[in-house]
């Protein structure tokens, strides 16, 4: 927070970007794992690895919504995640702006500021509130990525885009929203919030229903929602992945 509002920006791609609060966050982060928990392994979204065939791997995003941050819009969050084995057992997002914290333990529950949470109970998607991301390559993809979102605005009361993947699936995890999807994220955006939306009583799965095995497939399709309106949402990604010629419209 002392870095909000004054930052100096770099670029690892073109819409990629990275200020020193990222790498002051994580060296913090990674400071406290190394002191307290010396066998465990790690792997950073700032290309901090370690990978020594340790069961316990913890996963970080330490500063998760960097474009937000960078242009002064207050919505970002660090998101840290221990695996044991490749399955989420312990889960924090801090949102620093509203000093929100949710935490998860593997059948334990999920927590906000030390209360329960639960997902929504919204039963249609016709009456639910959604969430979307757009991943790098939106330029490229931009037709492709937006099909999605059109298919989804007209089927529900509306979409957000909030550009922190681990805040959305807090949310959705809180019930402040009903169902989240996106493309091409990586293990370090979505790995808590996976264990926190299914703790409060949600679903997390790919777009075929399958839930992640290895550490490198999470994130790179994720539906998450509460439940109840997650068969309606794959159905309509798979008819917006279809092949369209020949198909009524």
């Amino acid at each position: 927070m002392r870095r909000f509002g004054s930052v100096s920006i770099r670029y690892k791609g073109k819409a990629d970007l990275l200020t020193q609060a990222d790498l002051e966050s994580q060296e913090a982060i990674l400071g406290l794992i190394r002191r307290r928990f010396p066998g465990h392994d790690y792997r950073a979204e700032e290309k901090e690895r370690k990978d020594t065939g340790s069961p316990y791997l913890w996963v970080i995003d330490p500063l998760d919504g960097t474009t937000n941050f960078a242009h002064g819009y207050p919505v970002a969050c660090i998101s840290i995640a221990l695996l044991h084995r490749n399955k989420p057992i312990l889960a924090g997002v801090f949102d620093p702006f509203r000093q929100e914290c949710f935490l998860a333990e593997k059948n334990r529950g999920a927590k906000l500021n030390g209360k329960p949470i639960h997902v929504s109970r919204v039963n249609r998607l016709s009456e639910s509130l959604l969430i979307t991301g757009f991943p790098y390559d939106r330029s490229e993809k931009s037709r492709f990525y937006t099909e999605f979102y059109r298919s989804f605005m007209i089927r529900s009361h509306d979409v957000r885009r909030s550009g922190s993947a681990a805040l959305d699936l807090a949310w959705i995890a809180a019930g402040r929203a009903d169902g989240y999807w996106e493309f091409n994220l990586c293990p370090w955006d979505v790995a808590a919030g996976c264990l926190l939306v299914t703790e409060a009583g949600g679903k997390v799965t790919d777009f075929s229903s399958r839930v992640w095995r290895r550490v490198d497939d999470f994130g790179r399709q994720t539906l998450a929602t509460n439940g109840r309106i997650h068969s309606a949402m794959k159905s309509v990604i798979s008819d917006c992945l279809a092949p369209k010629t020949g198909r009524p419209r």
